[in-house]
């Protein structure tokens, strides 16, 4: 019988979530998950992988597609 008021909350957080989600504070978020914001990881990646893509990227698929 005192589910009214949790139901009601939980209406209220899955509003605000819905239509409220567009003041999200990127910079606090990832301060809270410890992200690491440089551009070096991509830069690492890229050239780590330029030669399977040069290798692997152009060649044609089985189901007719390009990759």
């Amino acid at each position: 019988m005192g589910r009214g008021r949790a139901k009601a909350k939980q209406v209220k957080v899955a509003r605000q979530l819905k239509y409220n989600s567009g003041n999200t504070d990127l910079d606090r978020l990832k301060s809270e998950l410890g992200v690491n914001d440089s551009g070096d990881d991509y830069d690492e990646l890229a050239e780590k992988y330029a030669d399977y893509a040069e290798d692997y990227g152009t060649e044609e698929r089985k189901d007719g597609t390009s990759g």
